[in-house]
């Protein structure tokens, strides 16, 4: 716990430690960056974000990467957005949200408005159909690392009730293809309860210790 709080803290003392212009300037060319040089959907950003804000600047820990994933992951709308979205405000506030968006949208919505004019001659050209498909290849192996640095990073909490929801989420999905809202829901539910009863826990366990100090000093206040 003593080694999670103090990369916590160095983390925060990196971030706090550049001027805020300086912040939101290295926020949006990196996620304009990572936006225009991103092919195969939000999953593949997820990586390039865990590759630019943890292991490059080291703004975000990689605990705490993992959580902003899954809020991305959970949350309506595109997940490259949602996770340019929860990065931002991470380093910069309402300030980075504004110039995270800006970044992550802006690059699709010029690429897309230049293809739709000449929409034709790309469905048609042999050169963008062969680059397409070598690019979906690409695509699918990236997708695959994401999948992989997720599932090591729950692997690693040695936590079996997480392990169980993973599988099972897996297994509803791919062999009884249950509604993925549906599931994130029944998840999220899961999740909240065991939080509550980890709590109510927790409580109990520190009153319990309480009485046991409280028991002690009396009976050495006895004694003397």
């Amino acid at each position: 716990m003593d080694s999670e709080e103090t990369k916590k803290e160095e983390t925060v003392e990196k971030i706090s430690s550049l001027p805020l212009r300086k912040r939101l300037v290295k926020l949006f060319l990196s996620t304009l960056y990572l936006s225009a040089f991103t092919f195969g959907g939000g999953y593949v950003i997820v990586t390039l974000l865990q590759n630019k804000f943890v292991n490059e600047l080291h703004w975000i820990d990689e605990d705490e990467m993992l959580d902003l994933v899954a809020i991305a992951q959970s949350s309506p709308g595109a997940i490259a957005v949602n996770g340019a979205i929860v990065v931002g405000y991470k380093v910069a506030g309402i300030p980075g949200v504004l110039c995270s968006i800006l970044g992550a949208i802006l690059p699709p919505f010029l690429i897309i408005t230049v293809i739709s004019m000449f929409y034709q001659a790309f469905s048609r050209n042999v050169v963008v159909q062969a680059l397409l498909k070598g690019m979906s290849s690409g695509v699918s192996a990236v997708i695959l690392s994401v999948v992989w640095d997720m599932f090591v990073g729950i692997w690693k909490q040695r936590d079996a009730v997480l392990l169980i929801i993973m599988a099972g989420a897996f297994a509803a999905n791919y062999y009884w293809n249950v509604n993925v809202a549906l599931i994130i829901l029944i998840c999220a539910g899961i999740g909240f309860v065991r939080t509550l009863w980890k709590v109510r826990r927790g409580k109990q366990d520190d009153r319990k210790s309480d009485k046991k100090r409280k028991s002690l000093s009396d009976g050495q206040g006895g004694k003397s």
